[in-house]
């Protein structure tokens, strides 16, 4: 009988050595340091520079764009675009040496694709087509053809971003 109970005793001791937590050993001591000599302070990191507005944030990138672009039976097209921070868009076309000089102007909406790569002006005259153009910096536009690929050409097709009114 004491070797049963010697048993008994032994698993019960076991058991409950089972259900204990085993403590966690204290941290060692952090070792003393010398005082050391003053030393320079570390240069700042520097300031990260905020990433371009591309169109698909249309309030960032919105604003008036410039340039004169080719004409097949004229000089050149002087060419106004401004793009607003709500979606819509007014261009203005001046045709150089034809016509009476008054700049033909057409509205719309505006949108960011190709996850801001390309913007899409959509006419509100429907006997207009789209236009797009490829997004080249915050500060320059390049008009596409109308499938949306780039026109190969020795002209420029750019409409520079105009300083903001002070």
């Amino acid at each position: 009988m004491n070797q049963k109970l010697l048993a008994l005793a032994c698993l019960a001791t076991l058991a409950l050595s089972a259900c204990n937590k085993p403590a966690e050993p204290a941290p060692a001591p952090a070792p003393a340091e010398a005082p050391k000599a003053a030393e320079p302070a570390a240069p700042a990191p520097a300031p990260v520079a905020a990433a371009e507005p591309t169109a698909a944030d249309a309030a960032a990138f919105a604003g008036t764009f410039r340039g004169t672009v080719p004409c097949a039976d004229c000089e050149g097209i002087d060419t106004t675009l401004e793009l607003k921070a709500d979606g819509s868009y007014a261009l203005s076309r001046s045709y150089q040496g034809k016509g009476d000089g008054s700049p033909s102007k057409s509205d719309g909406t505006w949108t960011a694709e190709d996850n801001g790569k390309r913007v899409r002006l959509d006419p509100n005259s429907k006997s207009e087509d789209d236009s797009l153009f490829e997004v080249v910096s915050k500060d320059e536009i390049r008009m596409l053809d109308v499938e949306g690929k780039k026109i190969e050409s020795e002209f420029n097709h750019s409409l520079k971003r105009t300083a903001a009114a002070q």
